[in-house]
């Protein structure tokens, strides 16, 4: 890759799978042992709160046993020597970016560290236990939900990163499935906005077609040699002072 001073990455589970998180969809179709369709709906939570509340206690309780690995640390390298523009944007709910020192960066579904109030909309970081029924520390309202994008919600932030996609110069697309809209269709919108298009996974997704290129294996070993090709070439790039 030669300059590319406007960077757009997006990361989904493949580079977290690496740290020991499950992948959303496992074997069967489930996550952790439970359908998809009971635990991250608006009508599974409707159905049996307790059960998806409890499904992202034990999750959230379990970042504390993980930690960033290689590929976390190289973004977060490039989000601190990068002298261009850059956004990661996640599709990960859990905060391994953000320990490994990336700051450029937004959740797109939500995060397991963070708790939205279905009454007022209001959002606060959480650490420990939630069960239904939880007040809201803004409202009062007994309606704390886990902060989490379930399937049939808007993601967060899609305006800032559709503008991102329309003004990037590249786009990387990192251990993502590219079966999950709408973040399966960014290398469209990037390709449409001249940018060029690299895909790191650990195999084809669904979209690699629409990739011009794509490197297979695992992120924590092709992103810091990523990483650091994209520094050295705008370190050569860089005029001498």
């Amino acid at each position: 890759m030669t300059d590319h001073p406007n960077i757009v990455v997006l990361t989904g589970a493949g580079i977290s799978a690496e740290s020991g998180i499950a992948t959303f969809r496992g074997p069967g179709g489930l996550w952790e042992g439970h359908r998809v369709e009971d635990v991250c709906t608006p009508e599974a939570l409707a159905r049996d709160p307790g059960l998806v509340h409890r499904f992202y206690d034990l999750r959230r309780a379990a970042l504390a046993a993980v930690e960033p690995n290689p590929a976390h640390c190289a973004l977060a390298r490039l989000d601190a020597e990068w002298p261009g523009e850059l956004l990661i944007v996640t599709q990960n709910v859990d905060d391994l970016h953000e320990r490994a020192g990336a700051t450029r960066m937004l959740h797109m579904h939500g995060e397991l560290q963070s708790a939205l109030c279905a009454a007022c909309g209001a959002a606060r970081p959480w650490a420990g236990e939630l069960p239904p029924g939880t007040r809201c520390p803004d409202c009062g309202a007994p309606a704390m939900r886990p902060d989490i994008v379930f399937f049939g919600e808007m993601p967060y932030q899609m305006e800032r990163i559709e503008r991102a996609l329309a003004m990037c110069d590249l786009f990387v697309s990192i251990g993502t499935s590219g079966a999950v809209y709408p973040a399966a269709g960014f290398v469209q919108t990037a390709r449409h906005w001249g940018a060029a298009t690299l895909e790191i996974n650990l195999e084809p997704s669904q979209g690699s077609f629409l990739f011009e290129e794509s490197r297979m294996g695992r992120a924590s070993e092709l992103v810091p040699v990523w990483v650091e090709a994209v520094l050295a070439s705008q370190r050569r790039t860089s005029p001498r002072t």
